[in-house]
């Protein structure tokens, strides 16, 4: 697909990287910045949405494996994620939180990051001065950043004398953009560096396919009733293939990895929880993400649906061929490779199979989907539905998906049935 469609089908989205260091000079983490474009040299904002944007982007498009390996990951947080206005969906193994400076120090911050602290989170402290009231928070810390930029030894001196004082702090020396800056960090023993003159902000892209705002919105209401219907719970992510997508990406985020591989959403939902995709579905509304247009969520949904209609022929699992058609059909609109595209997610074994190699019963359905969709009527000479059949459920596909976008896009959707079963036609 060319970057032309891909960019109406979808959009790219931006992560700015900067590398922090060790003194002898290897990666030990790396802080993740908002960039709303990658030209963007610095951040534009540093506000709640930007941190919801970062965190969104970072966990559910890119994932932290692709984006910082196994290496720490600095976030940067504001006043509604320390107090607990917007939570954390993730867990704590591979994050610091960075407690900006322009966050105002008082008993309710300070019992937010106690908090942050109990539940696992390490601390760091940015452009740490004394004077503003973080001095506070150095009890709580594993980390103060230092800016060394201009070079006032006697000040950087007093502020490193200080931090001492307190055990198990580890000292970052921010902004360090020449040699000069290199010495003074090393002579006065700071752990870890960061600035310019070690590496500049990489900005990382990637192509992603945004998820409905309405359908978050109706997921939040779900779950944030009484009582949870997981079926209805399981009926809105499948609405949405972006959702379906971050839904699944979101497994891995907040576990830190799945012991077990899932092939449905249903199973995702039941495995990530009703609370941890509610904090994800609120990050996502604060990050305001653009929609894909009318026509390609139609059409991925339409294969999914196809791909689910037809499984029970093919002794395939429903829910796993809803699943496998969906990510086939976010693949087309992303212009990614399928074969990419899973690696990122949490998939059975024979959910990848089907889609990287066109193996098993699933791969079946696909292969019967795909020659229907290209008019290859040699191809499905053999197979176990008719064209009449596939014909028959293609249309009902193509019916139910055109009401589920007009659903997602806050226009009149009549009820959704349970899919036609194939097997009552043959």
């Amino acid at each position: 697909m060319s970057t032309t469609s891909e960019a109406q089908a979808g959009q790219i989205v931006h992560v700015g990287r900067q590398p922090l260091y060790n003194p002898a000079g290897d990666v030990i983490g790396y802080e993740l910045l908002f960039r709303g474009a990658n030209t963007e040299v610095e951040a534009s904002r540093r506000n709640a949405y930007a941190t919801s944007q970062v965190i969104v982007n970072a966990f559910t498009e890119f994932g932290l494996p692709e984006l910082v390996g196994d290496h720490m990951c600095f976030i940067n947080l504001t006043r509604e994620f320390i107090v607990g206005e917007l939570a954390l969906p993730f867990e704590p193994n591979q994050v610091v939180l960075e407690i900006l400076e322009t966050v105002e120090v008082d008993d309710e911050v300070i019992a937010g990051v106690t908090r942050l602290v109990e539940g696992g989170y390490q601390i760091a402290l940015d452009d740490f001065v004394f004077g503003l009231g973080h001095e506070r928070l150095l009890d709580l810390a594993s980390y103060v950043k230092i800016d060394v930029l201009d070079g006032d030894v006697e000040r950087i001196t007093s502020v490193v004398g200080a931090c001492r004082k307190y055990p198990g702090i580890k000292l970052v020396a921010e902004k360090v953009e020449t040699a000069e800056h290199t010495m003074l960090a090393h002579d006065l023993g700071f752990e870890l560096y960061q600035g310019y003159a070690l590496s500049r902000t990489q900005v990382v892209s990637i192509a992603t396919l945004a998820p409905s705002r309405l359908r978050r919105l109706e997921l939040l209401g779900a779950l944030t009733g009484p009582e949870t219907d997981l079926d209805h719970v399981v009926s809105i992510v499948t609405s949405d293939p972006a959702l379906a997508f971050r839904v699944l990406r979101a497994t891995n985020a907040a576990s830190g990895g799945l012991s077990r591989r899932i092939s449905s959403v249903h199973e995702a939902v039941v495995m990530l929880g009703g609370r941890r995709i509610r904090e994800w579905v609120t990050l996502m509304l604060v990050s305001d993400i653009a929609e894909a247009s009318d026509d390609h969520l139609s059409t991925a949904m339409a294969r999914a649906r196809l791909c689910q209609t037809i499984a029970a022929r093919l002794d395939a699992s429903g829910d796993a061929a809803f699943i496998a058609g969906l990510l086939w059909g976010i693949s087309d609109v992303l212009g990614v490779p399928v074969a990419d595209l899973v690696s990122r997610l949490p998939l059975a074994e024979e959910v990848t199979d089907a889609l990287v190699h066109g193996t098993g019963p699933l791969g079946e359905v696909l292969s019967m989907v795909r020659a229907y969709e290209g008019a290859d009527d040699e191809a499905l000479v053999h197979t176990k539905v008719s064209p009449s059949e596939l014909a028959k459920a293609y249309l009902s596909a193509v019916g139910w998906s055109v009401r589920t976008v007009q659903g997602v896009l806050g226009r009149s959707a009549p009820h959704e049935t349970p899919p036609d079963d194939v097997s009552s036609t043959a």
